[in-house]
This record gives C-alpha cells, sequence and structure tokens, in this order.
C-alpha cells in the first residue's frame, strides 16, 4: 500500500526520509529478479547481491517500503506469534526449535547488517514480556514458558511481574534479548547497500505477469520486461499464485494507535498478552526540532478478518480505553493506522518455491504478525535455495507443506470464505447512491451487478465493478482507510478501484450500462 492510497499514516511514515526510485523504462536481465520493496523482498536481494548475483527489484511504489512494512509495529522476536505450545503442536519438537533458531537468527542478521552497513535506524535489544490479563488462567503462560524452554530458548523466566504493574500482577515470563528498531530507516540502509553491490532498484513497476522458465519472465503493466534465472514474490500475499497458497492463509487487518508518552515514563521492552486477539505494545523514541526527544506508545490488536468489518473508528477507542486502563502517564493519542496480516492456518511463514509453478519461482509469504523477522528469513533461506545450498529450515517453510494437525484451521477458514459469495445475491449497502456521503463509499446493487460506488469530496461518483479479479469476491468499504477490500483473500484497492494490494493484479472493472 502506498501513502497516497490510504487515509492514515503510521509513526514510520512521518518519521523517515526514504529515497525515491527511477522508474523502469526498458527491458532488463539479471540473475534474480525481486518483486516487493518490503522487508522480504529488500533483503533477499540484499542477501543475493552480497553473494554477487546481479538482482533487479521492481515495485508499484514510489519509493521502497511502501507496502504492510511501513504500517508494522516492529517487534523484533523468537516468540512465535501463536506460541509455542502450538507450533510444537502443529510441527513437532523439531519444528518448534527450527523455528526459536531461525527468527532468533534474523534478528542476529538484521544486528549485523546494521552494523555492516552503517545504517542509523534505532536499533536496540530490549526485553519481551509475556502476560495473562487479570481473570485469566496461569496455565497457559507455565505451558508455555516449557515449550519455549524445550524449543531451545532456555534464557526465558517467569517473573512474579511486567515492569508494568498494571498490566499483571502475578505472573509473567521474561524473553530477553528480543529487540525493536525504526522499520523504514532500516529498509532506506538496505536499499543503499544493494545500490552499492550493483543491484537494481525500479519504483511505479506493477508486476502484471509472472512466468517461470528458461528464463523466467517478469512483464509490468506498462509493457517492461525482465527476464532472469530465478523470480522472488514478496509481495505480502502472492500474485503469481491464483489459488494454492490463498487456500493456506487468511487476511486479518489489525490496528495501531500511537500515544505521546513523557521521555522514560515507561521500560522500553515488547509486551504482549494472552487475549485472542490480543494486545501488543512497545516504545520508539521520536526526536523532533520543535519539541525535542519524547516516547510513543505504539499499542495494536483488535484484529478482525479484512474486509469482514467496517468499524475501525470503534477499535481505536477500544485500544485507547485497553491502554489508558494500563498505562496512566499515556497523553494524546498521535498517531491512527492499520495493517494487514497473513495468517497461515499453521502459524509459520511460506517462503521457497511456489507451489505449482516453475522450480525457479519464489515465494515468500504468510507472516503471521511477524513479518520482520519472517521477512528477514526469506532473505536468507530463499538465498540458499537459490545458490543450490541445503537449509535445514527449507522443509518447515516450505509452501508446499500440508499440516495435518491444521486441518480444523484450514476447514473453517475455507467456509468463512465460502460464505462470502453469499454477497452476490444480497442487497446493496444502501439502497441509492444518492444515500452515500461526501468521501464515502458503498456497494450498490444494480439489477444483477453490484457496483463499488465512492463520492468524492466534490461530490462527484465514481463507480466500479464491486467484483475483486482476483476469484470474483464482492469487496467491502473500508471508511478508515478509504479502500475497498476484499474479504475472501485480502486484495485491496483505493478509493477508485486501483490494485493497492494483491493477491489482485489487475483494477476494479468498469461500469456499463447502468
Amino acid at each position: 500500500m502506498s501513502k497516497s492510497s490510504s487515509q492514515t499514516s503510521s509513526l514510520w511514515m512521518t518519521t523517515a526520509d526514504m529515497p525515491s526510485q527511477s522508474s523502469l523504462s526498458e527491458h532488463q536481465r539479471a540473475d534474480v529478479c525481486v518483486v516487493g520493496a518490503g522487508i522480504a523482498g529488500l533483503s533477499v536481494a540484499y542477501c543475493l547481491a552480497r553473494e554477487g548475483k546481479s538482482v533487479v527489484l521492481v515495485h508499484d511504489g514510489g519509493q521502497i517500503g511502501g507496502g504492510m512494512t511501513e504500517r508494522t509495529t516492529a517487534h523484533l522476536s523468537n516468540v512465535i506469534d501463536d506460541g509455542y505450545t502450538e507450533i510444537e503442536r502443529l510441527h513437532g519438537d523439531e519444528g518448534a526449535r527450527l523455528a526459536a533458531q531461525s527468527h532468533g537468527a534474523a534478528i542476529d542478521f538484521i544486528e549485523t547488517t546494521i552494523a555492516k552497513e552503517g545504517i542509523e535506524c534505532d536499533f536496540e535489544r530490549v526485553d519481551g514480556y509475556l502476560f495473562v490479563p487479570p481473570g485469566e488462567s496461569r496455565k497457559i503462560l507455565e505451558d508455555e514458558l516449557e515449550a519455549a524452554h524445550r524449543a531451545g530458548l532456555t534464557d526465558a523466566e517467569r517473573l512474579d511481574r511486567t515492569p508494568v504493574e498494571s498490566l499483571a500482577m502475578e505472573l509473567c515470563v521474561r524473553f530477553p534479548r528480543q529487540a525493536q528498531f525504526h522499520p523504514l530507516k532500516y529498509l532506506a540502509g538496505l536499499g543503499h547497500a544493494i545500490g552499492r553491490r550493483g543491484g537494481r532498484i525500479f519504483g511505479s513497476a506493477h508486476a502484471q505477469t509472472v512466468e517461470g522458465g528458461a528464463p523466467a519472465r517478469v512483464e509490468t503493466d506498462k509493457g517492461h520486461l525482465i527476464r532472469a534465472e530465478a523470480v522472488v514474490i514478496a509481495t505480502n500475499t502472492p500474485i503469481s499464485d491464483i489459488v494454492t497458497i490463498h487456500t493456506k492463509q487468511a487476511p486479518y487487518t489489525t490496528y495501531v494507535i500511537g500515544a505521546r508518552l513523557p521521555r522514560g515514563a515507561l521500560k522500553k521492552a515488547l509486551y504482549w498478552d494472552t487475549l485472542d486477539p490480543y494486545h501488543y505494545v512497545r516504545i520508539q523514541t521520536v526526536s523532533s526540532k520543535d519539541r525535542g526527544d519524547y516516547d510513543v506508545l505504539i499499542v495494536g490488536g483488535e484484529d478482525h478478518k479484512t474486509g469482514q468489518a467496517d468499524d475501525g473508528d470503534h477499535r481505536y477507542v477500544r485500544l485507547e480505553m485497553w491502554a489508558r486502563d494500563r498505562f496512566p502517564a499515556m497523553g494524546r493519542i498521535e498517531f491512527r493506522w492499520s495493517g494487514q496480516v497473513m495468517e497461515p492456518v499453521d502459524g509459520l511463514a511460506f517462503i521457497g518455491r511456489d507451489p505449482g509453478n516453475e522450480q525457479n519461482v519464489y515465494v515468500a509469504t504468510g507472516d503471521s504478525g511477524m513479518g520482520l523477522t519472517h521477512g528477514t528469513i526469506a532473505g536468507l533461506l530463499l538465498t540458499d535455495l537459490i545458490m543450490g545450498r541445503d537449509s535445514s529450515w527449507a522443509s518447515l517453510y516450505d509452501p508446499s507443506r500440508k499440516t495435518l494437525r491444521a486441518a480444523g484451521t484450514f476447514v473453517q477458514e475455507s467456509v468463512n470464505v465460502a460464505v462470502q459469495y453469499a454477497d452476490w445475491v444480497t442487497g446493496g449497502d444502501v439502497s441509492s447512491e444518492e444515500e452515500i456521503g461526501m468521501d464515502s463509499g458503498a456497494i450498490v446493487r444494480h439489477g444483477l451487478k453490484k457496483v463499488a460506488a465512492y463520492r468524492d469530496q466534490k461530490g462527484v461518483l465514481h463507480r466500479c465493478s464491486a467484483v475483486c479479479p482476483h476469484l470474483n469476491c464482492i469487496v467491502g468499504w473500508n471508511n478508515t482507510e478509504k479502500t475497498w477490500d476484499c474479504p475472501c483473500h485480502g486484495s485491496r484497492f483505493d478509493k477508485f478501484g486501483k490494485v493497492i494490494n494483491g493477491p489482485a493484479i489487475q483494477n476494479l472493472g468498469p461500469v456499463k450500462d447502468i
């Protein structure tokens, strides 16, 4: 998602100067073509450039980091989002151990790269605290601590309380040597490092088709062709795969607020509770020429399936109420933003060869709320695969894997998607277009057609088809971000119907004869 296509701005978007890229103006050849300029795409490009590979990276924004990476809360953690008890159940003892190892290696790689490349991005090691809210069972923490120890995180320890007494008075688990940083400053540094090693980065290049083969081919919407020995699709959710991957992961929208906090009022750490959906908290120091240095309390949560709710304002209010009950020093809200998380059915990302595609097309998706470490793992793992090296992580993250113990979640999400197709036979959000207010949108039924109608701030109505071009679900209006969101697989379109997030690669269609 680009800055211009979204209503909200994250803390990172307003506190980083990002380099712009030249547009793709001619055909290109490279050893590897990377599609996507978030943490996964840039990590892959950087790792391959270090190996001496010629790399072309293309993305459809004006600058790098313009997708979901700029909407993260930037937790760098080896504490798996779904918990080690669940990862152990789904992937076994060895799978849990490899998951812990790989996420820890990702944080170490980021730290080493920052030092090697001289990237100033506010990186610091912090503790992480997993806590049970008052009134909830303590057993979940006891089980999680034991599972974390079995996975190799032997320095995790039980404490009587977190550093913030209002969070948990009885029990928490401390995970040392977690980390945090400014994600866009890090990506800017990676971009410069890629350029120094001969990598070519082109913006405003929307990949329209991807074909494996010898060579593989990526064609943009403007007709430019990139030929390469390998292609990596790192676009949050794959644009090269029509069905397979999308049946194994589901899109969720998550919400974040950032509130001013007196400097040093709260210990810098990562905080997570055990609710479902859970809350996640961290601190970022901001330097301002006008107001000096101050801290921002970042609080996220209130997740829901993308396109299946349009109550973002209420969710922001609930986040604020939750936070003010626990952080009395919290000041005014200065930032509100949302992002999209791809939740795999078995808790771990899909990183490897694209199922059903040629052997030289690779994907990185399924961030599961841990996009920064999963994206960095993609850089390390896909480089090994492309270079022909063995990796102990390959089978764990293999996009073709079948996790039978996740069958219940698979069925549940599949049923949820199937239900969304009922929108074809329902009425519209409003009975007539006259009911649509300024700077607002709604689905309107015109006979057999459903139309996505947006009225701009001048009162002009803009219509497009409400049918997502990916697999024909009916999109829904997101008033918080002023976007059209697909409730099936997470494609998103700006208010005029331009695609801004896959798996769709085409805009919402035009409307005729109404």
